[in-house]
């Protein structure tokens, strides 16, 4: 996320995200908060990792999220899916979505 580059290299044209709080994300709305900069990113765990290959140039990756403060504790737990799309520059990121759950049970 710190990386603008990296980040503009691997959202497809066309990435859409339904953020895990309601909000619908474009590509440029998602650059944009991005170089804005402002507070740090928070420190995210990831675990439950599953890729299904929904064809030859299409993978459907699913996991859940927490964020972590400093003494270690996970709050914020979020389920996760991402649609990947291999273009001509590599594997890009075209869709996004988070649902809060309530723990991480």
């Amino acid at each position: 996320r710190a990386n603008r580059a990296r980040m503009d290299a691997l959202l497809h044209a066309d990435f859409i995200e339904f953020g895990r709080s309601g909000t619908l994300w474009t590509r440029a709305a998602t650059l944009a908060e991005f170089a804005a900069g402002g507070e740090a990113a928070p420190r995210i765990l990831a675990d439950r990792l599953a890729m299904q290959r929904l064809a030859d140039d299409l993978a459907l990756l699913t996991y859940r999220s927490a964020h972590v403060d400093g003494d270690g504790r996970r709050s914020r737990f979020t389920w996760r899916s991402s649609l990947w799309q291999r273009m001509s520059a590599g594997w890009q990121l075209r869709f996004h979505q988070g649902t809060p759950t309530e723990d991480g049970t």
